[in-house]
Parts: C-alpha cells; structure tokens; sequence
C-alpha cells in the first residue's frame, strides 16, 4: 500500500525485515520520549531491545510506514499485530508525522491482518491516542495496570 500523508510526504507501507531493527528500536525511543518527556525512555532501551526480539519479533507481524521521494528509506512509523492474539501491542509514528494520517494507514493495515479483530492497552492519561483510537473504531472494554510501567491503561477493542 502507498498513499501521501497530509503533511504532503508519500509513504509506503511494508512488511518488517530484520534489517530494520535499529531504526524500529530509535524510532520507538524518539516517539515515547516525545509522548512522556518526563520519563526517561533510553534508560528502558536494553529492556525493549530484548522485548523487541524476544516477544513481538517471534509473535506479531510487523509493517512498517516508509517514506517515499527525497526521503526514501526513512521508516515513519511501524504497528505490531499479533493475529492470533489480536492484540496490538506498538503503534509508532515519528513526532513530525503526527496527524499526517500514517498511524490511520497502519490502523488499516492492522485490521487487514486481523480481520476478527483487535485489542490494544493504551495509557489513560494519552488522551491523544485515545481520540486516535476512538476514531479508528476503537473502545474502551476494560482497564488495568500496564505491567511496564505501572500506570493505569484502558483495553481498548475494535471488532468489524
């Protein structure tokens, strides 16, 4: 799939290689730092490495958001879809990115690879996310207290 985010940059979206590990990881840190400054995200980067390759490498199939044009080979974003679970457990679009609609094509793409359906814990307090969310279909099912972070989250859920 390719399409222009509003921002005016073209974008692809492709499956995950392991080639892309170290910009998923970085871009990954960039976002969270950016949603949460007061947390210290690169003080978590061993711990997310090894949750990277350990748990969604193993289980979730990964696509990722990449620029097109003068910015090829940028990744702008990446979701993670477990199909078998139908939870989605990372969407990530960089900062500048935000509002451009490339988190809505990821959405998509994740509702394509999990047709039955999805799951998704998000903070309460990221009422940015949880507005995303809501529009994309999304909502509120349940709550609970990320095991990570301790800080309460809502279980949010999309079914066709």
């Amino acid at each position: 799939m390719s399409g222009e985010a509003a921002s005016g940059t073209a974008f692809g979206l492709r499956p995950y290689v392991p080639a892309d590990e170290d910009a998923a990881i970085a871009l990954w840190l960039r976002t969270w730092q950016a949603t949460y400054p007061q947390f210290d995200f690169a003080a978590r980067l061993d711990w997310w490495r090894a949750r990277w390759k350990s748990e969604l490498m193993v289980s979730a199939r990964i696509v990722i958001a990449q620029a097109q044009g003068d910015n090829a080979a940028a990744m702008i974003g990446f979701v993670t879809v477990d199909p078998v679970s139908l939870y989605l457990d990372q969407l990530v679009v960089a900062p500048e990115f935000w509002g451009a609609g490339i988190a809505a094509a990821l959405i998509a793409e994740a509702k394509r690879i999990s047709p039955a359906g999805l799951a998704l814990d998000v903070n309460t307090d990221n009422a940015r996310a949880l507005r995303f969310y809501e529009k994309s279909g999304f909502v509120i099912t349940g709550g609970g207290i990320n095991a990570f972070s301790g800080r309460p989250v809502h279980r949010m859920s999309w079914r066709p």
